[in-house]
């Protein structure tokens, strides 16, 4: 089958997420949210609590959490669930009941119960890139943000704000402002030293 997903980057000030389960992997799904965005709204429910997660909720003091058992009326006010235990049965008794609530689920090392991906994240400033294979090689997409994140350069902020200058100074329609940037722009994905020229040229704009 092939490659059906979309990829979409959520504001995720305007969501509020449901994290069952307070081991290793649920303490590595709220890491990961609020790696992106410290301002997450994020509530856990678990029937113990890790050390890991218990530092993070010391951490971030908005973080609402309950050592309890999963119950339904838990989705309340809920737009996302991540489910992060080892219990199956469960997991697909959370995917049915917030599914049936039209509640969006990702359920840890099972694609098959998943609504959506959690990919790995390059980031650079205001560049921001997600890799996903399709739930078959979580390793695949961390090698590959690596390699990534080893590659694109440090700067590579200051070109996107330069640039973004840049289209606010040229007059004309979107499309004659987007003519020109593909020209400026044309030749960086095969010459990445091109870059310091660049910004030199655009930072006239700023």
């Amino acid at each position: 089958m092939s490659n059906t997903l979309f990829p979409i980057f959520l504001k995720t000030e305007h969501l509020r997420f449901l994290i069952i389960g307070g081991g290793n992997v649920g303490h590595e799904k709220a890491e990961t949210l609020l790696r992106q965005n410290p301002e997450t709204k994020i509530k856990i429910i678990a029937k113990t609590f890790g050390d890991n997660i218990k530092k993070l909720i010391r951490q971030f003091s908005h973080i609402e959490y309950q050592e309890k058992e999963f119950d339904e009326s838990d989705l309340e006010n809920i737009d996302i669930i991540i489910a992060a235990t080892d219990n199956n049965i469960l997991h697909q008794r959370i995917k049915q009941i917030a599914n049936s609530k039209n509640i969006l689920v990702n359920v840890a090392d099972q694609p098959d119960l998943c609504d959506f991906y959690l990919g790995s994240i390059v980031k650079k400033g205001d560049l921001k890139l997600a890799i996903s294979t399709n739930g078959k090689s979580p390793t695949i997409a961390k090698r590959l943000r690596e390699t990534l994140d080893e590659n694109i350069p440090n700067d590579i902020d200051e070109v996107l704000n330069n640039l973004h200058n840049l289209r606010n100074y040229l007059s004309g329609d979107f499309r004659s402002k987007l003519e020109i940037l593909n020209t400026i722009t044309a030749s960086l994905s095969d010459n990445p030293e091109d870059i310091p020229r660049y910004l030199e040229y655009i930072s006239r704009y700023k």
